[in-house]
């Protein structure tokens, strides 16, 4: 996603585009608005914390009590439903101060299935919310069906899916949308356009695909990135997110973004357009940042008034002439995201999957290896913000090994040797170790090799560790150690014991790659190094933190009820019962909070109280309202990781081994 300090969307150089929507049981939502009074209350002065989902089962479990004075001598009980005490024990040292408040850990285990809460009695007294105890698969199947269902709900074009949001397709102008040049920018940050737009002549169909964010841009950039890691999802988790799943089963999803991925890629001519709709406007025009609406209103918006020509008619922009090098960030990506549909949907729908195969090689041909200048992303480029691209050609090459090794493929690819592709993968995994911009990061948009190191490491061992490559497995494994060993240390800063800074941007997403990394590591080593790190990442985000919130939209009793979403904030509740945008993974705090909106916005929260301001502390800063793009933001590339990580926390790891999930089907 975007870079933290980069421009995020519009309105008034707001953050990225946000929208979506989502039904979920009622069962999930009752007693989501049931809110804790220690949470919410502004007077409180001791509150308790926890992973607001649940705590599985005998696993060791981890709350926390935030205090404006000392809790020397303070106990703490856990009771459940009936109101029986099933355990009880001496509060433990502070670990740390947050803001006003000192942190004190809350560390139980319990075996007992059921419904639970935390009493702390002692000089400042405090109760938790409930949550409860269970299997992995209890408490987190119903957060990966919503993660799908936020999917869902940001479908664009006619193939959308009827919901209580979402009533009218939208956006079908895009299956005859004009292709225009780059627009050149300047102004604040380059946020605005230099004159009109410049047509480049053909029409294509851009129609399909998801909206990015809380807006109706389209971007390949953050389109292939949520692809990726779907599909390996599909391939990796057949129970979970397959064919095996009756709730969320991700194939056909899958299959809509690699459809319009496919839009924006005209292999005959070997075009790439990368972007449908802007962002940004001019004196002479407005832009999708600057109206507030439900998407379904822009294909007759305003009539014939020209200055809304781009609403109507939402221009495609292309990357370069035909046949012209493709920026290696999305030339690595989207052959990954095509050769693993080969292999997803080669048993199913052979024609569709030789089309993405063959395609994928083209791509990947064209990558641009010497690229000069900033990578393409987004046009304003400051919406997302990329500076590494080796990942991503890693990433292509080892999607392509494993595609080329499965037999029955098709005629005409440039190349069939499989080895081909494995030496290429571990090329450029050895030219992104001794990169500069090598820096400590998690999983996310701008740096995937948290995924690629992993895929590698799979296909080395499936190839039989072949001599002469350049780079090996434990190198592999020493940049995920080097990365996660970053995170433990930023862990040990911090008393709730993140692994990213909370001020930072986009800390819940990084969280969630954080999870999935650790799971990762440990599955390839057979170790639990990071196990009990992992469990406290993810309790994090979902509650266990300073503002006592879960980031991801219907997941706990507390959750982001005031998204900058235009259709959630349009059509869906503020109050948190439905209909909401379930599954949605939201920026988190940051460190300077922005805002802005065009007009419009419904008021939320209609008094404009921040709820969460006697929180804020350590330079981060949370706040829950619709015009704080920067905090309460959705998109797709954030909540990509998240359905991983409930994969990998439900299954455990994945179905099979190398040698049975990359075998010819």
């Amino acid at each position: 996603m975007p870079n933290e300090n980069a421009i995020k969307g519009s309105y008034a150089n707001s953050s990225r585009p946000t929208w979506k929507i989502l039904a979920v049981s009622s069962a999930l939502l009752s007693g989501l608005v049931l809110l804790s009074s220690a949470s919410w209350s502004r007077n409180a002065n001791a509150a308790v914390r926890i992973n607001q989902i649940g705590y599985e089962s005998s696993l060791p479990m981890r709350a926390f009590l935030m205090a404006t004075g000392s809790e020397s001598g303070a106990k703490f009980s856990i009771k459940n439903s009936d109101g029986e005490t099933l355990y009880s024990a001496a509060i433990g040292s502070g670990l740390g101060t947050w803001g006003g408040y000192t942190v004190y850990p809350v560390d139980f285990t319990l075996s007992t299935a059921g419904t639970y809460a935390i009493t702390v009695t002692g000089p400042i007294s405090a109760t938790s919310p409930s949550f409860r105890i269970a299997t992995p698969e209890k408490l987190y199947a119903t957060a990966l069906a919503s993660a799908l269902s936020f999917f869902q709900n940001q479908r664009d074009g006619p193939d959308y899916i009827p919901s209580a949001l979402r009533r009218a397709p939208a956006h079908l102008n895009d299956q005859k949308a004009k292709v225009y040049n780059t627009p050149e920018f300047s102004g604040r940050e380059g946020s605005r356009i230099k004159g009109d737009l410049k047509p480049r002549g053909p029409i294509i169909d851009a129609s399909g695909g998801w909206w990015d964010a809380g807006d109706c841009l389209k971007f390949v950039d953050t389109t292939s990135y949520a692809v990726a890691l779907m599909l390996v999802g599909v391939r990796d988790f057949p129970n979970q997110m397959g064919a095996g799943s009756p709730t969320s089963n991700f194939t056909d999803e899958a299959k809509f973004g690699v459809d319009w991925l496919l839009r924006m890629w005209d292999d005959k001519s070997r075009t790439l357009y990368y972007q449908v709709g802007i962002g940004s406007g001019s004196s002479g025009f407005e832009d999708d940042h600057s109206i507030w609406r439900l998407p379904q209103a822009d294909d007759t918006y305003r009539d014939t008034d020209p200055r809304y020509r781009y609403i109507r008619n939402r221009p495609v922009f292309v990357s370069g002439p035909a046949g012209s090098k493709i920026s290696p960030n999305l030339a690595g990506r989207l052959a990954g995201d095509f050769a693993l549909c080969f292999r997803v949907y080669q048993s199913s729908n052979a024609a569709y999957a030789n089309q993405c195969l063959l395609e994928a090689e083209h791509i990947f041909d064209l990558a641009d290896t010497s690229p000069i200048g900033r990578l393409l992303t987004a046009a304003p480029h400051d919406f997302y913000d990329e500076s590494e691209w080796r990942d991503d050609l890693e990433f292509g090459a080892t999607e392509l090994y494993f595609a080329t090794r499965s037999g029955n493929l098709p005629d005409g690819l440039p190349h069939s040797d499989a080895m081909f592709y494995l030496q290429v993968a571990a090329s450029w995994a050895s030219a992104y170790l001794h990169a500069q911009n090598n820096a400590v990061n998690t999983l996310n948009l701008a740096d995937l090799s948290g995924l690629a190191h992993f895929e590698l490491h799979r296909a080395i061992a499936l190839a039989g560790n072949p001599s002469g490559l350049r780079i090996s497995q434990s190198d592999l494994l020493a940049d995920m150690r080097r990365k996660l060993d970053g995170a433990v240390a930023q862990a040990g800063k911090d008393p709730f014991g993140f692994g990213y800074p909370w001020g930072r941007g986009d800390t819940p997403a990084h969280g969630a790659g954080l999870f999935v990394m650790a799971s990762e590591y440990d599955y390839l080593t057979n170790s639990s190094t990071y196990a009990n790190y992992s469990s406290r990442w993810l309790a994090n985000i979902l509650g266990a933190n300073a503002w006592g919130s879960s980031f991801i939209v219907g997941d706990g009793s507390t959750f982001p009820r005031c998204i900058h979403h235009e259709v959630a904030n349009l059509a869906g509740s503020h109050n948190g019962q439905l209909p909401i945008l379930a599954g949605a993974l939201v920026e988190g705090p940051i460190r300077k909070p922005d805002s802005g909106a065009p007009s419009g916005v419904l008021a939320c929260p209609p008094n404009g109280e921040d709820v969460f301001s006697q929180f804020n502390g350590n330079d981060a800063v949370y706040k829950d309202n619709s015009e704080f793009y920067s905090t309460v933001e959705p998109a797709i590339d954030l909540t990509a990781p998240s359905f991983l990580m409930f994969s990998w926390r439900i299954a455990g790891a994945p179905s099979g081994t190398p040698s049975t999930l990359f075998t010819e089907r």
